[in-house]
């Protein structure tokens, strides 16, 4: 395994300006050049800071390596206080780690990103796993797999080589749309997001493919004034469905709306009784997700019900598994989604 001296040697620099890179002693300025040579070596090479680590990393389950018990945890911190879908991620993460007698910390994406903090936080924090719902860059990524086993939840991972726990968004919108259908709906709408920097790229997104694919199947047009593209933004959901009823004039309307999420459906709801429109007679909706909320929702919501908890429990055991070697395989596990019948639909 790397020493300090393999770091000077690879970059041409003493060692004492290697260590103080990694420590980031700003006591003595080093040329910033000097620091990206110095970090890309240290990733190059696979050092580890110090003794401690380089045992848990070599061998973490030994008898003899002093185990921790503690499981990362990185995700927007301020979704999960304020969107239901990810506290019940959140919540079921914690729920199984517990049980199995392990911690649970935050980690923020922020020190993964940054490069000192990135080594301190692998190999000097004591944490034996992680689990991603943040979307991380491929070179953070590669460099974290090379240490801790990692289980990613939600979309951002399904095509990398890891353990990743999902659902099928594609599958859940199509039987939001082909219900609608079968109650005799033909002018249906979407109100969703995308993904991306700052999420505008909706055509990629997978829950608004699932609404196109379902359209074209029924052989339906797809009325381009009835699509929202909110950025996953509440407010942009309420403006959007008011500039969909302005534009309509109150005849020219879908007689349906599909939400990627229940909470952009009940956002676009208040904006139909704004107007003095009737849900479900004027214009029906369906969320997706099944949070508390939408069953106090006015009228109580049509979604398609995600297993929320169930996602983070199986997140939590999966890693467990792969930390104490039970697996070495990188599994992708879809959980089923179910419709749920509300009044929001006729």
């Amino acid at each position: 395994m790397a020493r300090l001296k393999d770091i000077a040697e690879h970059v041409g620099v003493s060692i004492s300006t290697v260590s103080r890179v990694i420590k980031n002693d700003t006591s003595r300025n080093v040329h910033q050049e000097t620091r990206r040579k110095i970090w890309e070596a240290v990733k190059e090479l696979g050092y580890v800071p110090n003794e401690n680590a380089r045992s848990l990393v070599s061998n973490v389950l030994s008898k003899n390596s002093k185990r921790t018990h503690k499981v990362g945890w990185v995700a927007n911190l301020k979704s999960a206080e304020v969107n239901p879908y990810f506290s019940n991620i959140y919540g079921g993460v914690y729920n199984a780690l517990t049980e199995a007698g392990y911690t649970f910390v935050n980690v923020y994406k922020e020190e993964l990103q940054n490069e000192t903090t990135l080594v301190k936080t692998i190999h000097e924090s004591g944490i034996e796993g992680l689990i991603l719902v943040e979307q991380l860059d491929d070179e953070t990524l590669n460099y974290i797999t090379k240490y801790v086993p990692v289980v990613g939840i939600d979309f951002f991972y399904t095509d990398k080589d890891m353990s990743v726990i999902d659902y099928d968004r594609i599958s859940a919108v199509k039987k939001a749309v082909q219900y609608l259908v079968a109650k005799g709906h033909t002018e249906i709408g979407f109100i969703g997001g995308g993904i991306g920097e700052n999420y505008k790229d909706f055509q990629a997104e997978k829950r608004y493919r699932g609404y196109r694919y379902a359209m074209e199947e029924a052989g339906l047009l797809i009325n381009p004034k009835w699509v929202v593209n909110t950025c996953w933004k509440l407010d942009s959901s309420y403006e959007g469905m008011n500039k969909i009823i302005a534009n309509g004039g109150h005849t020219n309307l879908p007689s349906a709306m599909v939400c990627a999420s229940d909470l952009l459906a009940i956002a676009a709801m208040r904006a139909v009784v704004a107007h003095k429109l009737s849900v479900p007679d004027d214009i029906a909706f369906i969320g997706i997700d099944n949070i508390e909320l939408s069953k106090y929702s006015n009228p109580p919501l049509t979604t398609i019900a995600i297993p929320q908890t169930e996602l983070g429990e199986m997140a939590a055991k999966t890693l467990i598994d792969h930390i104490e070697k039970r697996t070495v395989i990188q599994v992708k596990i879809q959980l089923p989604n179910q419709l749920i019948i509300r009044d929001s639909t006729n």
